[in-house]
């Protein structure tokens, strides 16, 4: 059978599995009771925080996310908790000061947090070295990750050359991100051969299976050495999340790669899930079918239901056929980002005003207008110049980290939450998400008076 060399799994239940499923909205309560029995599988880690849990969490579900992470932490004894860090944009949409980047990634390793998983909506890797940099020093597992898309220039050499410029920054790990579900099993061989042999570092590969081929790239993957894959359990997966645990524990048996892993402990950990999912129903956006639009436009199911109701807000609904045509072109004229947040959006809504308005850049959004000025670092390729003077006319783009331009915005946080704040963390909260937290946390404080008043104890999670 030759080298038994173990792939590993990274479970993306709690973080990636609901938030592409079921808009991001599971309560940390439906997760607590299984997370003993998900403690005992011997994953790699578990996904469970970071992307758009933060937001999520104060915005819906009156929930704390710094709690969360400290319950969750609780319960699990033996497996490293892992989140999705947007580098600068930290769990956010935007750039933020290096200072609250800091003091995010301080406070996150102090609650429990393991490993942080870095990536840049551009792959601009000036956007991710701060987030490096405070994730090491704070003694944490720092992954960096390449956002894999399909262009011109990205090509092979592309991914060879990112993967050696985020090794010189001393990360622990190297991730490939497949949020489209559009990476194909002959490219995922080829990359992940490539970063084993050259930077001999261990190489994770995270893929969506919007298209249906993501176990199809995990074979090939482990068949090339890949050390972790990212799953979802099964009944939290497929369709645009991940590949099932349980399908590719079993397709992995009795294999060189063979993941050792309990089956009969996923399948009480699945049943749990599927009983959970269906509090869930108004937001389970459960599609049977793989979306091919993928494939042809590389855009993410997101992507798609956000023009179906920009579409519909604007009574065009039938134009969806020539917006889905736009992307592309818009892309191109944007220097071929990859279509992730925030890049998936600006991209796409410039597609639906360019068709709505039935002129290309007649109106550009204001983020079109950012990214063209270099707000959001520098695109993988040059930009089209005569679309960048309809968007911003003469002004000179920034050449430097867009970063280096934000003023500290701790100050000015603590300032807004110094009459209702309990911990360290809700300082942070605020400087993140100023038109959120403000309101959560005067709520959670007009409740714990209310509960003091009542005589009745407040527990914590």
């Amino acid at each position: 059978m030759g080298e038994t060399r173990k792939v590993k799994i990274t479970d993306t239940t709690m973080r990636d599995g609901h938030q592409s499923l079921l808009a991001t909205r599971m309560r940390t309560e439906h997760m607590l009771p299984i997370l003993e029995k998900v403690d005992q599988v011997g994953f790699q880690s578990i996904e469970m925080w970071g992307g758009a849990t933060f937001d999520t969490c104060m915005r819906f579900l009156n929930e704390d996310p710094w709690e969360r992470l400290r319950a969750i932490r609780y319960h699990m004894k033996n497996t490293k908790l892992q989140m999705l860090l947007r580098a600068q944009n930290v769990v956010g949409y935007k750039h933020y000061a290096d200072d609250v980047l800091e003091e995010f990634v301080k406070r996150a390793v102090d609650n429990g947090m393991d490993i942080f998983r870095i990536f840049d909506a551009l792959n601009d890797i000036r956007n991710m070295e701060k987030s490096i940099e405070y994730v090491k020093r704070e003694g944490a597992h720092a992954q960096a990750t390449v956002v894999y898309t399909i262009s011109p220039v990205h090509d092979y050499d592309f991914y060879m050359r990112t993967g050696k410029e985020l090794m010189e920054l001393g990360v622990d790990s190297i991730c490939l991100k497949d949020m489209a579900g559009i990476l194909a099993p002959k490219p995922a061989y080829d990359i992940v051969k490539g970063w084993k042999e050259n930077l001999g570092i261990m190489v994770q590969l995270h893929c969506h299976y919007s298209s249906g081929m993501a176990a199809m790239a995990y074979l090939k993957a482990a068949e090339a050495g890949v050390d972790v894959i990212d799953c979802a359990i099964s009944s939290m997966s497929s369709q645009s999340s991940q590949p099932s645990i349980e399908s590719m524990v079993c397709a992995l048996q009795d294999t060189p790669y063979d993941t050792g892993l309990d089956i009969g402990l996923l399948s009480e950990i699945a049943d749990y899930f599927k009983e959970v999912r269906t509090n869930y129903t108004e937001f389970d956006n459960a599609s049977c079918s793989p979306d091919t639009n993928v494939l042809i436009y590389q855009i993410p199911g997101g992507m798609i239901s956000n023009f179906i109701n920009q579409l519909k807000e604007q009574n065009a609904l039938d134009k969806l056929p020539e917006v889905l045509a736009e992307v592309p072109r818009v892309r191109e004229d944007f220097g071929f980002p990859p279509l992730v947040t925030p890049t998936s959006q600006i991209v796409g809504s410039q597609a639906a005003f360019n068709v709505i308005f039935g002129q290309r850049y007649a109106m550009a959004t204001n983020e079109s207008k950012m990214y063209m000025r270099g707000y959001y670092g520098r695109p993988p390729a040059s930009v089209n110049e005569e679309v960048r003077k309809k968007i911003i006319g003469d002004e000179e783009p920034i050449e430097c980290r867009p970063a280096d331009l934000i003023e500290p915005e701790l100050p000015s946080a603590k300032e807004t939450c110094e009459s209702y704040m309990e911990k360290p963390e809700d300082i942070v909260s605020v400087a993140l998400f100023p038109q959120v937290a403000p309101q959560f946390l005067e709520d959670r404080m007009a409740n714990k008076l209310e509960q003091a008043n009542e005589g009745s104890d407040v527990n914590p999670i």
